[in-house]
């Protein structure tokens, strides 16, 4: 596939490679040598997210981010599911495309259930894990979904996300602590991904999921045990009003183990409003 115009390659400068998947073509880098590390991206953000950190850290170690079907420069096919489970299953075949025998596993957002149901099943691979203002279970008791996102799974909220772009439009923007980090150009490499409402439906399948997927989160939730024996670290912005810091006492009191890097005048997205610091705690 050619590279869109809109990608400015001083910003993310590297090789593109490409997985094929039952839903299309699924996008990835693959950059420098040494030990793994694999990004697993969220909504609505894609590899672009993890530039800085592969760009810092690539001269010592592989790294690895793949675009999730449906956003960055993967497929987006309209009539996909975008279930988190489709999307798990493409994750895992990538993974085991790549035949990485072990590797340091780095997650944010719903990226963290998708990137952890491969820790969960294969325990055995994982050296490290890096948990970025993230869940593992399902939306609701204390965590659940607030009235605001109760009413975006109706047809207003898919008006909104299909029609409008609603999430890296204004959504995003609305979870940096300090929003001059997030500018024109930058916030660009966000929304093009998303040019028309064909290209939204990834967008709004995640959206659907934390409604309709409540028990898929709770089994990996279920088999967290599985994750005890592999050292980890919790990085968390602090300031997040998506994955705010209940969610980090959350992880604490079930992994007192690991280690945590609050980070206090930051929100959701570590890996944009804080890189130096997410670079130092992988390293």
């Amino acid at each position: 596939m050619s590279t869109p115009t809109w990608l400015d390659r001083t910003l993310y400068p590297f090789a593109d490679h490409w997985f094929d998947v039952p839903a299309g073509e699924m996008h990835y880098v693959d950059e420098g040598t040494g030990p793994a590390v694999v990004f697993v991206h969220g909504t609505p953000t894609w590899s672009f997210l993890y530039r800085r950190q592969i760009s810092a850290l690539r001269t010592r170690f592989r790294c690895i981010a793949a675009d999730n079907i449906g956003f960055g420069l993967s497929a987006k096919p309209p009539g996909w599911s975008y279930t988190p489970v489709e999307h798990a299953a493409n994750l895992a075949a990538l993974l085991d495309h790549l035949q990485l025998e072990r590797f340091t596993l780095v997650v944010h957002d719903l990226g963290g259930p998708l990137g952890l149901s491969y820790a969960l099943d294969h325990p055995e691979r994982i050296e490290r894990l890096v948990i970025i203002n993230t869940l593992l279970w399902g939306m609701h008791g204390e965590f659940a979904m607030p009235a605001a996102g109760r009413i975006l799974t109706g047809p207003l909220g898919k008006w909104l996300y299909l029609q409008h772009n609603l999430s890296p439009r204004m959504l995003l923007p609305m979870l940096f602590a300090d929003r001059s980090v997030l500018t024109p150009t930058i916030h660009h490499h966000y929304t093009a991904p998303f040019a028309i409402p064909s290209e939204r439906h990834g967008l709004w399948g995640w959206v659907l999921a934390l409604r309709d997927h409540v028990d898929w989160f709770d089994g990996l939730w279920s088999r967290r045990e599985r994750l005890t024996d592999i050292p980890g670290r919790l990085v968390w912005g602090m300031k997040d009003s998506a994955f705010g810091p209940h969610y980090l006492r959350h992880w604490q009191r079930h992994f007192p183990q690991w280690p945590s890097y609050e980070i206090a005048n930051c929100s959701h997205f570590v890996a944009e409003e804080a890189a130096p610091d997410l670079i130092d705690a992988i390293k």
